[in-house]
């Protein structure tokens, strides 16, 4: 006899389990050993896929289109990486589509202020909206070095998510 549900309780059904088989191959992966993170990574594509589980045949839950975006990798697995992005959304992503040459982070809660030294003293050189991503650099001191678009200056680590530690 066949299962029949309602719409609502079938996308409730299908997201538990989801969650069961993330949280599942989770811990086969803690238990193989085949684990690293947290760590940052830029997305590399300007079209990446997030999907439930690490594999193709899982459900694709995001479709993200704006390359260099910041991630947040938590668990990796067999070339699939187990990432947040920058609202806390969590899901599966090839590893051939995440890059970790580029640190990027992204404005978060609202205007953050470039600055032109270091320590944030010196002149206000822009202000970058909530949303903006930028190249991240060295940060030391609770500041950021920071290029948007070319333009270089310093930011509060507190302002960017993608900077310092993960």
């Amino acid at each position: 006899m066949a299962l029949v549900m309602r719409p609502a309780a079938r996308r409730a059904f299908a997201g538990l389990t989801a969650v069961a088989l993330t949280l599942g191959t989770s811990l086969s992966a803690q238990a193989a050993g085949d684990e690293s993170g947290p760590y940052w990574v830029s997305l590399r594509k300007t079209e990446t896929n997030m999907r439930v589980g690490p594999g193709r045949d899982y459900r694709i839950n995001w479709v993200y289109v704006r390359q260099g975006l910041p991630m947040k990798v938590l668990r990796e697995m067999a070339g699939w990486r187990l990432v947040q992005d920058p609202d806390g959304a969590r899901g599966w992503v090839l590893q051939q589509f995440l890059t970790s040459k580029v640190h990027t982070g992204i404005v978060k809660g609202s205007v953050a202020e470039i600055r032109e030294n270091k320590d944030g003293s010196g002149r206000l050189l822009w202000r970058a909206a909530p949303g903006v991503v930028g190249k991240i650099g060295d940060c030391g001191s609770g500041w950021c070095k920071v290029d948007i678009d070319g333009r270089q200056g310093y930011v509060a680590q507190t302002a960017m998510w993608g900077a310092g530690a993960p």
